[in-house]
Protein backbone atom coordinates (compact mmCIF):
# COMPACT_ATOMS: atom_id res chain seq x y z
CA UNK A 1 0.00 0.00 0.00
CA UNK A 2 1.56 3.27 -1.12
CA UNK A 3 1.15 6.25 1.20
CA UNK A 4 1.77 9.70 -0.27
CA UNK A 5 0.87 11.71 2.86
CA UNK A 6 2.58 11.41 6.26
CA UNK A 7 1.22 8.57 8.38
CA UNK A 8 -1.49 10.00 10.66
CA UNK A 9 -0.76 7.42 13.36
CA UNK A 10 2.99 8.16 13.44
CA UNK A 11 2.33 11.84 14.16
CA UNK A 12 -0.58 11.76 16.60
CA UNK A 13 -0.89 14.75 18.90
CA UNK A 14 -0.30 13.78 22.51
CA UNK A 15 -3.76 15.08 23.38
CA UNK A 16 -5.40 12.23 21.41
CA UNK A 17 -3.62 9.44 23.27
CA UNK A 18 -5.77 8.03 26.09
CA UNK A 19 -3.53 5.10 27.07
CA UNK A 20 -0.18 3.58 26.13
CA UNK A 21 2.42 1.00 27.03
CA UNK A 22 5.92 0.31 25.65
CA UNK A 23 4.73 -0.97 22.26
CA UNK A 24 1.32 0.59 21.66
CA UNK A 25 -1.13 3.37 22.24
CA UNK A 26 -4.87 3.91 22.39
CA UNK A 27 -6.99 6.68 20.88
CA UNK A 28 -10.67 7.23 20.23
CA UNK A 29 -11.50 6.82 16.56
CA UNK A 30 -11.66 10.15 14.75
CA UNK A 31 -14.65 8.89 12.73
CA UNK A 32 -16.47 6.69 15.26
CA UNK A 33 -19.26 4.38 14.17
CA UNK A 34 -20.54 4.07 17.75
CA UNK A 35 -19.99 5.86 21.06
CA UNK A 36 -16.63 4.76 22.47
CA UNK A 37 -15.18 3.45 19.17
CA UNK A 38 -11.49 3.07 20.03
CA UNK A 39 -8.28 2.24 18.16
CA UNK A 40 -5.29 0.30 19.49
CA UNK A 41 -2.18 1.16 17.47
CA UNK A 42 1.42 -0.12 17.57
CA UNK A 43 4.03 2.58 18.14
CA UNK A 44 6.25 1.03 15.47
CA UNK A 45 5.02 1.74 11.94
CA UNK A 46 3.87 -1.63 10.62
CA UNK A 47 1.16 -2.18 8.06
CA UNK A 48 -0.02 -5.64 9.01
CA UNK A 49 -0.94 -7.48 12.18
CA UNK A 50 1.25 -10.30 10.88
CA UNK A 51 4.35 -8.05 10.98
CA UNK A 52 4.15 -7.67 14.77
CA UNK A 53 6.70 -9.44 16.92
CA UNK A 54 5.37 -11.43 19.90
CA UNK A 55 6.09 -8.68 22.44
CA UNK A 56 4.26 -6.07 20.36
CA UNK A 57 1.28 -8.37 19.88
CA UNK A 58 1.09 -9.09 23.61
CA UNK A 59 1.26 -5.38 24.49
CA UNK A 60 -1.47 -4.54 21.98
CA UNK A 61 -3.73 -7.26 23.38
CA UNK A 62 -3.12 -5.89 26.88
CA UNK A 63 -4.13 -2.41 25.70
CA UNK A 64 -7.20 -3.85 23.97
CA UNK A 65 -8.34 -5.50 27.21
CA UNK A 66 -7.76 -2.33 29.20
CA UNK A 67 -9.56 -0.20 26.59
CA UNK A 68 -12.55 -2.53 26.90
CA UNK A 69 -12.67 -2.03 30.67
CA UNK A 70 -12.55 1.77 30.22
CA UNK A 71 -15.35 1.63 27.63
CA UNK A 72 -17.39 -0.60 29.95
CA UNK A 73 -17.31 2.01 32.71
CA UNK A 74 -17.87 5.05 30.48
CA UNK A 75 -20.36 3.80 27.84
CA UNK A 76 -21.82 0.52 29.18
CA UNK A 77 -22.18 -1.21 25.79
CA UNK A 78 -23.97 -4.51 25.27
CA UNK A 79 -21.28 -6.11 23.09
CA UNK A 80 -18.24 -5.48 20.91
CA UNK A 81 -16.84 -5.97 17.45
CA UNK A 82 -13.05 -6.20 17.24
CA UNK A 83 -11.61 -5.75 13.80
CA UNK A 84 -8.50 -5.23 11.74
CA UNK A 85 -8.56 -4.20 8.09
CA UNK A 86 -5.31 -5.86 6.99
CA UNK A 87 -4.41 -4.92 3.41
CA UNK A 88 -6.08 -2.87 0.72
CA UNK A 89 -8.38 -5.75 -0.32
CA UNK A 90 -9.64 -5.84 3.27
CA UNK A 91 -10.43 -2.13 3.25
CA UNK A 92 -7.31 -0.80 4.98
CA UNK A 93 -7.03 2.92 4.19
CA UNK A 94 -4.28 3.92 6.65
CA UNK A 95 -1.22 1.71 6.08
CA UNK A 96 -0.38 1.60 9.79
CA UNK A 97 -1.92 -1.31 11.67
CA UNK A 98 -4.77 -0.38 13.98
CA UNK A 99 -7.23 -2.55 15.86
CA UNK A 100 -10.81 -1.31 16.04
CA UNK A 101 -12.66 -1.89 19.31
CA UNK A 102 -16.25 -1.04 18.44
CA UNK A 103 -18.80 -0.99 21.23
CA UNK A 104 -22.23 -2.29 20.20
CA UNK A 105 -25.55 -1.41 21.71
CA UNK A 106 -28.89 -3.20 21.70
CA UNK A 107 -30.92 -1.57 18.94
CA UNK A 108 -27.98 -0.01 17.06
CA UNK A 109 -28.94 -2.32 14.21
CA UNK A 110 -32.30 -4.03 13.71
CA UNK A 111 -30.68 -7.48 13.49
CA UNK A 112 -27.02 -7.61 14.50
CA UNK A 113 -26.61 -11.32 13.76
CA UNK A 114 -23.70 -12.00 11.46
CA UNK A 115 -21.62 -9.14 12.91
CA UNK A 116 -18.50 -8.69 10.79
CA UNK A 117 -19.93 -11.03 8.13
CA UNK A 118 -21.82 -7.98 6.80
CA UNK A 119 -18.56 -6.93 5.11
CA UNK A 120 -19.92 -9.00 2.21
CA UNK A 121 -23.70 -8.58 2.62
CA UNK A 122 -24.78 -11.46 0.37
CA UNK A 123 -22.82 -13.86 2.60
CA UNK A 124 -23.88 -12.40 5.94
CA UNK A 125 -27.25 -14.07 6.53
CA UNK A 126 -26.18 -17.72 6.65
CA UNK A 127 -28.67 -18.64 9.41
CA UNK A 128 -31.74 -18.35 7.16
CA UNK A 129 -30.54 -21.28 5.06
CA UNK A 130 -29.84 -23.70 7.93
Amino acid sequence: MVQTKPCPFCALPFSRIIDSNPFGLVIRDGYPISPGHTLVIPKRHVGSFFELNPEEAADLMSLLRHAKSVIEMEFKPDGYNIGINDGAAAGQTVPHLHIHLIPRYIGDRPDPRGGVRWIIPEKADYWSSI
